[in-house]
């Protein structure tokens, strides 16, 4: 059936956006997965608003899921898959449907994220995405310039959130982070985000697999002068170096890049307060807060 057939439930308006495409790159498994699921709609014999019913969303998020135009969260993947019935295909698609949720530039970066057996870390500007709290990364994304609309931010939080289930992966990945001072004073969001984020730093800090370090802003020799970047381990031993800046960002594969990188990590890190002072300078600024 064409998206431009009007069905029981479907608006005039939710039609004409059928005619929408989302500019959003790697929109496309997105189109898929609204396509398959609208295939197994109609074969239940469900229009929109009776499947939005018994899944608890509005006929128009229903529409928007099927013309690709939304990211569906996780949990409705699942209900969708078991009430109609489609054997696990919608369910298949979902680590691609969530990845979705990223912008464009970071979606490789957070697939070898996720698959990855050792990760290191060295951030300048902000606290690393994978140690944010909820309300830290809220902030952060509301700040973006240009603006982010609502949605989009949500969609965004939650997704930053769902990366965090790496720290309760078994076999544990090994993980270090390096934070610049000044990431740590900057009060993003307010002293009360501010606060809560330096707690959950202390929290995960706590974790056998995970080393939290900060470099300290009175360092005369300093190696991280280029910028943030990340060193990604993955199960099949490949060794990855990760850097961004603005919207672009860079996946360096070949071994000469990436052996630099990890050297200037390993100075960073000497450079760094040790784990133990970062924990009591941490400690120290939350009484600051």
């Amino acid at each position: 059936m064409s998206e431009l057939v009007r069905e029981p439930g479907e608006t005039t308006a939710e039609q004409g956006e059928a005619e929408v495409a989302s500019p959003e790159p790697g929109s496309g498994i997105l189109r898929v997965f609204g396509r398959q699921m609208k295939r197994f709609r109609l074969r239940a014999g469900l229009d929109r608003a009776e499947f939005g019913g018994r899944t608890g969303y509005s006929t128009a998020t229903i529409a928007a899921y099927e013309q690709g135009r939304r990211v569906p969260p996780p949990r409705f993947i699942d209900v969708a898959d078991e009430l109609l019935d489609a054997g696990g295909v919608l369910q298949e698609m979902k680590d691609e449907v969530a990845r979705a949720q990223y912008p464009a530039f970071f979606r490789d970066a957070a697939r070898l994220e996720a698959e990855a057996v050792e990760l290191h870390a060295y951030d300048t500007h902000v606290v690393k995405g994978l140690l944010q709290t909820e309300e830290y990364a809220r902030a952060v994304f509301t700040m973006r310039r240009p603006l982010l609309d609502e949605e989009t931010i949500e969609q965004r939080v939650t997704a930053r959130m769902l990366r965090q289930e790496i720290f309760s992966r078994w076999p544990a990945p090994l993980m270090s982070f390096v934070i610049e001072e000044a990431a740590l004073r900057r009060p993003i969001g307010g002293a009360g985000v501010l606060r809560g984020q330096l707690e959950q730093i202390l929290l995960i800090g706590q974790k056998r697999n995970v080393e939290i370090q900060v470099m300290p802003m009175v360092r005369e020799d300093h190696a991280g002068l280029a910028g943030p970047f990340t060193l990604i381990e993955t199960k099949s031993g490949q060794r990855i170096a990760y850097a961004e800046v603005q919207k672009s960002s860079h996946l360096y594969t070949e071994r000469t890049p990436v052996r630099e990188l990890e050297a200037q990590y390993g100075i960073i890190r000497a450079q760094a307060l040790t784990p133990r002072e970062s924990t009591a300078f941490v400690e120290g600024l939350l009484g600051e807060v």
